[in-house]
């Protein structure tokens, strides 16, 4: 896979018209698109719907986390918009994640088209062991419970996992399978604020450390020159 294949944008802004025009700059410079929470709540599925019509390699990202036949339903339909990845939370277990890649497989052999990737979110990258601790999770490090839910998932049939740069190393060894995908966000150019992010990585770092796909925001987003930034990440990751 190339270093441009590797990289997600994340289209992280307020308004459709936006996001289109960033994906029109840089559909030739990122190997796909994630459209999360916000931009999803904006402009909804027929939004998401056009950016596959007109070619995107798109990932959802809203972490589905319900019972299990609520996130089978919803995977689904992530299924029929047509997206290359979609993700859940492994915090909702085994039985949901089953679940939603029992549903996944089913739909798109029913539809007859390619099946997305599935994979599950273990830790957000702006949590660190403080963070985890206030929700219950008191017994391990943030690296075990990665650790622990990657297991999860892959057991669960999931494609892979959303995990810190600096888990990619232990998720490999929890799981050891060939085509285990590990997707990064917490990327971040060596010249960029971490921001809220607590657990990150430059670009080349998390390349070599092994990561499948990269996901950058703001890095991109924010720069005057969207495109010369999203070449420069991918520069970077093709040195290694």
């Amino acid at each position: 896979m190339s270093a441009k294949e590797k990289l997600i944008v994340a289209l992280d802004v307020d308004t459709a018209g936006e996001a289109r025009r960033l994906f029109e700059t840089l559909r030739g410079s990122a190997g796909m698109f994630k459209v999360g929470s916000q931009l999803f709540t904006s402009a909804g599925p027929d939004f998401v719907r056009g950016l596959v019509e007109a070619g995107g390699r798109i990932f959802l990202d809203l972490k589905f986390h319900d019972i299990p036949n609520t996130v089978a339903a919803a995977s689904r339909e992530a299924v029929r918009l047509g997206v290359a990845l979609f993700n859940v939370h492994a915090a909702g277990g085994g039985e949901m994640m089953r679940r939603a890649a029992d549903a996944t497989t089913e739909e798109a052999a029913r539809l007859g088209v390619a099946k997305p990737s599935l994979i599950a979110v273990t830790v957000l990258t702006s949590m660190d062991a403080s963070a985890l601790n206030e929700t219950g999770v008191e017994a391990e490090t943030v690296e075990a419970h990665v650790k622990r839910l990657a297991r999860l998932a892959d057991a669960s049939g999931l494609d892979g996992v959303v995990a810190s740069p600096h888990e990619i190393a232990p998720v490999r060894e929890a799981v050891g399978r060939t085509g285990f995908l590990v997707v990064t966000p917490g990327v971040r150019p060596a010249t960029t604020a971490h921001d809220d992010q607590k657990r990150v990585m430059t670009p080349a770092e998390a390349a070599r450390a092994g990561a499948d796909f990269i996901v950058v925001g703001r890095a991109i987003l924010n720069s005057p020159d969207p495109a010369r930034a999203a070449r420069e990440i991918i520069e970077e990751m093709e040195k290694i």
